[in-house]
């Protein structure tokens, strides 16, 4: 095993506390008319407001254990999680409710995130660190297929693109908390117990997600399992959001890995330029 590793010092996490305008989400196909698109980018929205209020929990179940600039990344975390939970209910609220079953996949998210909570603030952590490596890693594939909003409503563009952003910026704070809070753990400990939970989120969450999206397709009038078909194709070949990304999945069952042994801080640049105009005024952390 390899040394303990940390975020790099000059990575920060900025709170920026954007409103965006979600007026052109109404359309039932608002992904450039491509109902596949639309139906899995929104099944994806609809799972972080309930995703990111539990990972927040995780994160500050520990955070009497942290200090210095690991205690200022948890507060920048927290801030960005909060805007990002409320950023995602408020597009999920334009989602045609007559017309798709969004009460239906809510439900399923909600039981979801219940039961991860129920199994205490360690397994919540688990399953916090192996999902934010699944945004980061979904991050460096929106940053590859920009094209794919070419037609997209320009506040809807603009707030994914913030978002990956801001998955990059602080994709290694739960994981740097999780070591803290582990630390008298063996480094075989940690590694088994983080590779067992991601060898089950790797699974479930693609699942989960394909069932969503597949289910909003129904309603679009395709057939269960062409919903199922189309919406594997979009995730795996073509644009591939997740098919894409395997070697950075795979990545996690290094031993000794850290989210930043893959420095994509690069790729956010042009974008931190755009979107630090809007640098917010901290949220309190304990909100």
């Amino acid at each position: 095993m390899t040394a303990t590793k940390t975020t790099p010092a000059e990575v920060q996490i900025p709170p920026r506390d954007i409103h965006f305008d979600f007026e052109g989400a109404k359309g039932r196909r608002w992904l450039g008319g491509d109902p596949v698109g639309t139906a899995v980018f929104n099944a994806l929205s609809l799972t972080f407001p309930d995703g990111e209020r539990m990972f927040i929990d995780a994160v500050r179940a520990y955070r009497d254990r942290v200090d210095g600039k690991l205690a200022e990344d948890v507060k920048g975390f927290i801030v960005q999680e909060s805007i990002h939970s409320r950023e995602h209910h408020t597009l999920n609220q334009l989602i045609d409710r007559d017309f798709y079953e969004v009460d239906y996949i809510e439900a399923s998210i909600k039981e979801r995130v219940a039961i991860a909570r129920s199994r205490g603030p360690m397994r919540m952590l688990l399953s916090t660190i192996a999902l934010e490596h699944i945004t980061s890693m979904m991050a460096d594939i929106h940053a590859a297929n920009q094209h794919l909003f070419d037609s997209a409503p320009p506040g809807v563009e603009r707030m994914w693109r913030w978002h990956a952003m801001e998955e990059t910026e602080h994709k290694a704070v739960a994981f740097d908390v999780f070591m803290v809070a582990t630390k008298d753990w063996t480094p075989f400990q940690r590694y088994f117990r983080r590779c067992m939970v991601m060898a089950i989120i790797g699974i479930m969450f693609p699942r989960n997600i394909t069932d969503y999206a597949a289910h909003l397709l129904q309603a679009d009038g395709y057939s269960k399992e062409g919903a199922v078909k189309a919406v594997k194709r979009f995730l795996w070949r073509e644009p591939g959001i997740f098919g894409r990304g395997w070697k950075l999945f795979f990545a996690w069952f290094k031993p000794g890995f850290h989210p930043w042994d893959h420095d994509n801080r690069a790729l956010v640049t042009t974008w931190r330029k755009e979107f630090d105009a809007d640098l917010a005024t901290p949220i309190p952390a304990t909100a």
